[in-house]
């Protein structure tokens, strides 16, 4: 027994000394975590102070273009390059990327004398630039520098330089490129959210080119998924409800709207109300007597979105909308299950 309890002790102390070990280190991958995001917050207030008129100049340019820009740059410059051209043309500025190596070697075709140029270097020496430059200068080709250099070989040869400031990568030895990066990636985003602003880019184009994807569903109009002409499954106020219930079950939705002589809707029957009225004499009496006023609906041009959630954050929910115009006459008609056919939720 007291072999067991010291195997146990010793056991118990090593899983604590172990759990203190595991506890040290997590606390010093979070300050590393830590500090790397700060030296990146302040290389972007810096670059927020210093941003000056050159800014104004590049997005006259970017917004003159009657081609593409296109985005350029090798190594993280390259990849943050890659991101700049994925982020403009997703906001409506058509961009493209040219690896800066390979246009030395066919791609430069890709760069026409219509587009403009946008290079990302932290040096403003890179050597596999040269001829990109020489390019844009050879064919007048307008180009924009994103560089740390202010007296660098591309800084010399650009219409304008947008500078990076000088802070310190988060790196601690101060050589991988990260501090500096995250700046590049930051003066992308505001000339592509600049660009976007001037063009007056509305919910309607993003969602044309992003027709697939989670923003795709979130951007879809009651208009792009509701049924329309035929398929509305609507009565008059006079008629029987046997009748109703002929169309209800016809159009296979639930339910049914009342429209009056002008056409507009001033009703709905549903399934629920057909339950309330079944000891009521129900197929005897008239659509008006059943039905309820004031129901819920929805525009056409209003979000997917939001007409789920219309149906959903009401006490009872319903599982339906009608959709009308400014006269309140029905449109068309959506359902619960529409909505989730669409990915919406």
């Amino acid at each position: 027994m007291g072999q067991v309890a010291v195997l146990t002790s010793n056991r118990r102390a090593a899983a604590e000394a172990t759990g203190t070990t595991q506890g040290n280190e997590l606390q010093s991958d979070l300050a590393v975590a830590r500090r790397v995001i700060r030296a990146e917050i302040d290389g972007l207030e810096r670059l927020a102070l210093t941003l000056d008129g050159a800014f104004g100049v590049a997005l006259d340019i970017c917004a003159a273009v009657r081609g593409r820009l296109v985005i350029t740059g090798i190594g993280k410059s390259g990849h943050v390059a890659r991101k700049i051209a994925a982020t403009l043309a997703s906001t409506g500025t058509p961009a493209q990327f040219v690896h800066a190596a390979e246009a030395s070697h066919g791609d430069l075709g890709m760069i026409g004398v219509d587009d403009a140029i946008v290079a990302l270097s932290n040096s403003g020496e890179t050597a596999e630039l040269a001829d990109i430059l020489a390019h844009s200068r050879r064919f007048k080709i307008p180009l924009v520098a994103i560089t740390g250099g202010a007296h660098s070989s591309l800084a010399e040869a650009a219409d304008v330089v947008l500078r990076l400031p000088s802070a310190a990568e988060a790196c601690p030895m101060g050589l991988a490129p990260t501090t500096s990066t995250t700046m590049m990636i930051a003066i992308g985003d505001a000339l592509a959210i600049a660009l976007l602003e001037r063009k007056g880019f509305s919910p309607d184009d993003f969602q044309t080119i992003h027709p697939g994807g989670k923003l795709g569903k979130r951007l879809l109009r009651v208009s792009d998924i509701m049924h329309t002409g035929e398929d509305i499954p609507l009565v008059a106020p006079q008629t029987p409800m046997s009748e109703a219930i002929l169309v209800m079950t016809a159009k296979s939705f639930g339910c049914v709207g009342v429209c009056d002589a002008l056409g507009r809707l001033i009703g709905v029957i549903t399934d629920g109300d057909l339950r309330r009225h079944m000891d009521d004499g129900l197929l005897a009496r008239a659509v008006a007597e059943v039905m309820h006023v004031n129901p819920k609906t929805i525009a056409p041009g209003r979000l997917a979105g939001e007409a789920l959630a219309l149906m959903t954050d009401v006490t009872p929910p319903t599982t339906s909308l009608f959709v009308i115009d400014e006269m309140r006459r029905p449109t068309g008609f959506v359902h619960m299950h529409d909505c989730l056919r669409a990915g919406i939720a």
